[in-house]
């Protein structure tokens, strides 16, 4: 994309604007999991035969979040990445219309779908943005920002939707995100002013559009129905009735392989493809994919194990469990977010691999830490020190993965490369909690036959056992993210700290240089 020489604002300042976007879609991310038990009150879903279907209040919008990714990437490389920007913006706006009108679930569960076609656009078109008007330099800087931002989004949702639950109506959420988008709209239309598309030809490769999201819609069900998404357990007891209920996924799976195959048969051999498969051959954005891969698949199992482990083992009731669920999962988001702007600092100075190194041993050390200390007598003080190592670990990485995709690819495949390396974290957050899901269930079962039978009146013995073994479950989980974490290590090791651009970028195309 090549700014024109009409108007052309502050890298910094076009980062604040669009940034504003980047914070309501990530907000509105996570704001749903306060609200939903007043939205199935309220909408009337019987418990608990109906909880299923309301899980595709959630699980709809992580869907179709991770589906538009890599088609709104590749069009904002077609057709200029202001436009993509505010279409999402009012693709947003549009569904958040739509939710509190909505006349009954089927109709809401189709307004989130709407809203996430527009909010899954934000991160990866950012990305691609802060590539086009950041020289290289200081992308690693603007990159850590603009994780914070989107981290301290999807901290605040909750928090925000547990007050607006409280003091007005769950509806209202929606209501104020219509202004919210509009605002951000004409931000990011002022702010994107003076930058227009760099490919002429724009022809779309629409036989890999829908290949591609058959594929991601196939296989992100069937990890749903195998235990991710919104249908995640709230204890391991429940996990064996979860499983037993659930629908063959196999045929789900085959048909994502079958797609996937076809797409990349397609792609081969279509002169614009969605996707240039040449991108695979960057060292950088392979092992950075990797790394976020990884990245995610460790990050769901804390951010699901913490408030499991609070539930059974140490709250007095549901309510409290929520209460001290949060709390201690701030320690790990906030020390995200500020470790974010510290890693893009670092990669700044040193880098792609030391930032990404150090937060990767940070986490790996937090994980060995509650995989040797959760038991039933540890403290919440415990808990959020270790957390927040393991969140500061994930901060650091974030700034230099993104970095160094952005810097490794040609200018006019920013936007689909962002897509997809922030695709592959959300792809592992889902096969993490999946897998979470498959290991509690065997686990469970192995422990409780070996140990002797306890007679069913003594309930009190019931239920310290559960407590005992659920502690056990998690700590393994714990040492088995330490070791994912470790595998990650190496593709971090393997990433080149300076990269040569395929071809020139934006700031190099005026100057006559070249990324070195």
């Amino acid at each position: 994309m090549r700014p024109t020489e009409r108007r052309r604002l502050a890298p910094y300042l076009i980062l604040a604007l669009i940034a504003y976007g980047v914070f309501i879609a990530a907000d509105d991310l996570t704001v749903v999991s306060t609200m939903l038990p007043q939205m199935i009150v309220d909408l009337e879903i019987p418990i608990p035969s109906g909880l299923d279907q309301a899980a595709w209040i959630v699980n709809a919008y992580l869907i179709a979040y991770v589906v538009t990714m890599p088609f709104m990437g590749r069009v904002s490389d077609l057709y200029g990445r202001r436009f993509v920007f505010v279409v999402s913006l009012l693709l947003f706006a549009a569904g958040s219309l739509w939710v509190p009108l909505a006349p009954n679930l089927t109709w809401l569960i189709v307004g989130r779908a709407i809203t996430a076609l527009g909010g899954g656009a934000m991160v990866p078109v950012a990305m691609a943005i802060i590539g086009d008007v950041f020289p290289p330099r200081q992308r690693a800087f603007a990159m850590g920002l603009l994780g914070a931002v989107d981290t301290a989004g999807w901290i605040w949702g909750p928090l925000y939707g547990a007050l607006l639950v409280r003091y007005l109506n769950w509806r209202w959420q929606f209501y104020i995100n219509i202004p919210a988008s509009l605002v951000g709209a004409a931000l990011a239309y002022y702010a994107l002013a003076g930058l227009q598309p760099h490919e002429r030809d724009r022809r779309l490769d629409w036989v890999g559009v829908v290949l591609l999201t058959a594929g991601l819609v196939a296989l992100n069900v069937a990890l749903i129905r195998s235990g991710g998404g919104a249908n995640a357990p709230t204890s391991f007891e429940a996990l064996v009735t979860q499983r037993r209920d659930s629908p063959s996924v196999l045929p789900l799976y085959g048909g994502a392989a079958l797609a996937f195959g076809l797409f990349a048969w397609v792609e081969r051999r279509v002169g614009r493809p969605l996707v240039d498969l040449a991108l695979l051959r960057l060292r950088n954005f392979n092992l950075a994919g990797l790394v976020n891969l990884t990245a995610g698949f460790v990050l769901i199992i804390a951010m699901v194990d913490v408030p499991l482990f609070i539930n059974v083992i140490l709250a007095e009731d549901v309510r409290s469990a929520a209460v001290a669920s949060g709390r201690v999962l701030s320690a790990l988001t906030l020390s995200m977010a500020l470790a974010s702007i510290l890693g893009g600092w670092l990669c700044q100075r040193w880098g792609y691999r030391l930032p990404t190194l150090l937060g990767l041993i940070g986490t790996l050390g937090g994980f060995l830490l509650m995989g040797r200390s959760w038991d039933l007598g540890v403290g919440y003080g415990t808990m959020a020190a270790q957390l927040a190592l393991v969140g500061f670990g994930f901060g650091l990485v974030i700034s230099p993965v993104a970095t160094a995709v952005v810097d490794s690819v040609w200018t006019e495949q920013r936007g689909v490369a962002s897509a997809l390396v922030i695709l592959l974290r959300l792809m592992g957050m889902t096969v993490g909690l999946s897998a979470l899901t498959a290991w509690g269930l065997h686990r469970f079962g192995v422990i409780t036959r070996s140990l002797p039978p306890i007679p069913l009146a003594d309930t009190a013995a019931q239920v310290q056992r559960a407590m005992e073994v659920t502690a056990r479950i998690i700590r393994e989980l714990f040492l088995i993210s330490a070791l994912v974490t470790a595998v990650a290590l190496v593709p971090a090791v393997l990433l080149r700290d300076r990269v040569r651009s395929p071809r020139p970028t934006v700031h190099e195309e005026g100057s006559g240089r070249r990324e070195t």
